[in-house]
C-alpha cells in the first residue's frame, strides 16, 4: 500500500511522520511540484494545502482515500465522489490543542506577555514601563461556531468567569453558553473568536460591516480559517481604531498584519503542538482511517458518500 503525504516539511517534522506509520507501509513525502510523479500508484493521498479537483484526481486511478486534517475547504468533494474515492477530515483530533491556543492568545494579549517579556529583555528601567491589560474575570466572549473547538473553548472561558454567547448554525445544548444572532453577538462581545470552516457561507464573515457593530475595544481571534475574515476590512479597522486588536494563527494573504503594533500572530500552529507542522494524535488518527478503509470499513470523519 502507498500513502502520499503531499506538503512542505522541515526534516524533523519527516522524520516525526514517517515513524507515525507501520513499517511496512510504503510512505512518500513530496512538495506539490513533485506530487504528479507519485499519483500513479498511490492508494492514499494526505494533501496540506494542495487543491484536490477532478484534473488531480484523474492521474490517480488506484487512489482510495484523501484523508486531511481539520480543514477540508481544498478537496473538491464532488469530484471525489465522482472518481469514487473517499474524502475524511480529523474533526475534532485537534480541538484541544486548537482551544488552548486560543486561551493563550488571549491571556498574552490582556496580560501583555510578549511586550513584558521583551521589555525586561531589553533591560527596560522600571519608569518606561508603560502598557494597559485587564482580567477575563467579568468579559464577554463571543464564539461563533459552536463545533468541537467552540465548545471547549466555551469551557475553559466559563472556568475564568466569563460569560459566553455562542453562535451555531443549529442549537447547541449547552447550559454555559447563550446562543444568539450575530449581531448580538458582535455588539455584546468584548472577545469574539472564530471557529468555523471556509465555506462560501463563511468567507469574509468578518467585514467592513461586522467590525461597524463591534465594540472599540474588542479583540477578534482566528484560528480557524484565513479566509473568514476580509483581510483588508480588518487591517483598516486595526489602523482606524475601530477594534483594539487581533490575534491571528491563519491569514488570507502574506499582508501587512506583521506591521502592525496591535496584532498577535502565529504561523497556523495552533493545531500542532507536538513541533513544527507534527501533531501525533492527528497522525495516529489517519493511520487508524487507512487501516479501515483497507479493511473495506467505513472510515471515521467520511465527507462524502462513496
Amino acid at each position: 500500500m502507498k500513502v502520499v503525504i503531499c506538503g512542505e516539511f522541515p526534516e524533523k517534522a519527516e522524520e516525526n511522520i514517517f515513524h507515525s506509520f507501520p513499517l511496512s507501509w510504503e510512505v512518500h513525502i513530496v512538495p506539490p511540484s513533485g506530487l504528479a510523479s507519485e499519483l500513479s500508484n498511490a492508494d492514499i493521498l494526505i494533501p496540506e494545502h494542495v487543491e484536490i479537483n477532478a484534473d488531480l484526481l484523474s492521474k490517480a486511478p488506484k487512489l482510495k482515500l484523501v484523508q486531511t486534517g481539520a480543514g477540508y475547504d481544498n478537496v473538491d468533494l464532488k469530484a471525489c465522489t465522482e472518481f469514487g474515492v473517499q474524502a475524511c477530515n480529523a474533526a475534532g483530533v485537534n480541538a484541544y490543542a486548537v482551544a488552548e491556543h486560543v486561551m493563550a492568545l488571549i491571556l498574552s494579549w490582556y496580560k501583555n506577555i510578549p511586550y513584558l517579556d521583551h521589555f525586561l529583555k531589553d533591560r527596560g528601567e522600571a519608569d518606561q514601563l508603560d502598557y494597559t491589560g485587564a482580567e477575563l474575570y467579568g468579559k464577554t466572549i463571543g464564539i461563533i461556531g459552536l463545533g468541537h473547538v467552540g465548545r471547549i473553548v466555551a469551557e475553559y472561558c466559563n472556568a475564568f468567569h466569563m460569560t459566553v454567547l455562542g453562535y451555531s448554525h443549529k442549537l447547541i445544548e449547552m447550559c454555559s453558553v447563550e446562543q444568539v444572532d450575530l449581531d448580538t453577538l458582535f455588539r455584546d462581545s468584548d472577545i469574539i473568536s472564530l471557529h468555523v470552516p471556509l465555506t462560501d457561507s463563511t468567507r469574509h464573515l468578518i467585514n467592513a460591516e461586522t467590525f461597524s457593530k463591534m465594540k472599540p475595544d474588542a479583540l477578534l481571534i482566528n484560528t480557524s480559517r484565513g479566509g473568514t475574515v476580509d483581510e483588508a476590512a480588518l487591517i483598516t479597522a486595526l489602523e482606524n481604531k475601530d477594534i483594539s486588536g487581533a490575534c491571528l494563527d491563519v491569514f488570507e494573504t502574506d499582508s501587512p498584519l506583521r506591521d502592525l503594533k496591535n496584532v498577535l500572530l502565529t504561523p497556523h500552529t495552533a493545531g500542532l503542538p507536538d513541533g513544527i507542522k507534527y501533531h501525533k494524535k492527528r497522525y495516529a488518527f489517519f493511520v487508524r482511517n487507512i487501516e479501515k478503509v483497507m479493511r473495506h470499513e467505513t472510515p471515521e470523519c467520511c465527507l462524502n458518500t462513496v
